[in-house]
């Protein structure tokens, strides 16, 4: 099996909310870089620009920890009503997923490689990164529009740090091996990750003036928050194209020869998902049994989400309509609430 350093993160991610919880996953990767090497220790045969991140940039390791924390919870996030929910608690179900090259483990990859882009851009704008500088050169626009400045580098300079170090760390033990197939695919989606945020910059603008008149208006442009990026690949994982390698094996092409090739952003997969409906630790589902759906059609909905098994109706008891009282009571009032549950 091929060394996958972002398995490697994410499995550390997944053991940490197993032992301590979910709601300390952020005090896990504060906790990790005090000593790098703990995480560098733990990552095989690292290659030269790995190492020289793990041992001599300890901020970057810690956003790129942070990065994995928060594809976590966007991969929740976006399959939530879906047969595969990422499942990320589960160590074994992770691990047998991405030794697999399907459309979800692309999703998990490019998710991760763009998560890790967005920490550290983020990290450098906030200054809790000092390697990476900005200079800030207004422009006027000599146009229809005298009184537009604009911050012409401002954050450009912060993606392509955060770029480039995320391809460092993700990429490296992968090159020397690029005509692998599996490699290629991952290499692939790794990019496509990256560049769902360093395409994707949004403009920001604001006026100055008396009494708001916008006499002259600056412009910068800034990160995308990260739902949007993830909101952007889960529209390319429904979209995805399953490749096959052409006939030197340096490439892929698209398997059905009516898909259209993949372009650089789109995420590819080279093996049909597993039957998420029953659990399978072979192919490492979990299955579908005991979730919570909805009794309503389409996704999400008992009827597809039970995979035809049916759903049993339950009856809880839950805080409502909770108000706080000055100082320093909440009271609620108690509901009652249906849950429907896969049989």
């Amino acid at each position: 099996m091929r060394p996958q350093t972002i398995y490697i993160l994410i499995t550390m991610i997944i053991y940490a909310s197993c032992k301590i919880g979910e709601a300390n996953l952020w005090f896990l990767s504060k906790l990790l870089i005090v000593d790098p090497n703990r995480i560098c220790s733990k990552v095989n045969r690292l290659r030269t620009k790995q190492n020289n991140i793990c041992k001599y940039e300890p901020s970057i390791i810690a956003q790129i920890i942070n990065g994995s924390v928060d594809s976590v919870h966007e991969c929740r996030h976006q399959f939530s009503d879906r047969k595969w929910n990422c499942p990320s608690k589960n160590k074994r179900s992770m691990r047998k997923l991405l030794s697999r090259d399907t459309r979800e483990t692309g999703f998990v990859h490019s998710m991760t490689s763009a998560a890790i882009v967005h920490k550290i851009a983020a990290g450098c704008a906030q200054g809790t990164i000092m390697d990476c500088h900005c200079d800030v050169k207004l422009k006027r626009f000599k146009s229809f529009k005298p009184n537009l400045l604009f911050a012409e580098n401002y954050c450009n300079n912060y993606i392509n740090f955060a770029y480039k170090k995320s391809k460092e760390f993700l990429d490296e033990n992968l090159r020397k091996k690029r005509n692998d197939f599996k490699n290629q695919i991952l290499l692939h989606n790794y990019e496509a990750g990256r560049l769902a945020v360093k395409n994707y910059l949004e403009n920001k603008c604001k006026c100055h003036g008396m009494s708001g008149s916008c006499t002259t208006k600056t412009c910068w442009r800034q990160l995308p928050s990260l739902r949007s990026v993830s909101n952007r690949l889960k529209s390319k994982f429904d979209r995805a194209i399953q490749v096959i390698a052409d006939n030197t094996g340096k490439r892929f092409m698209p398997e059905d020869t009516g898909s259209r090739v993949p372009e650089m952003e789109d995420i590819v997969y080279s093996e049909g998902s597993p039957n998420f409906c029953n659990a399978n630790r072979q192919t490492g589902s979990l299955g579908t049994r005991g979730r919570e759906c909805t009794n309503t059609t389409g996704t999400g909905g008992c009827n597809m989400l039970c995979c035809g098994r049916g759903f049993r109706t339950e009856e809880t008891i839950e805080n409502c309509r909770c108000t706080f009282n000055w100082c320093c009571n909440v009271r609620c009032d108690k509901c009652r609430r249906k849950v429907f549950k896969c049989l």
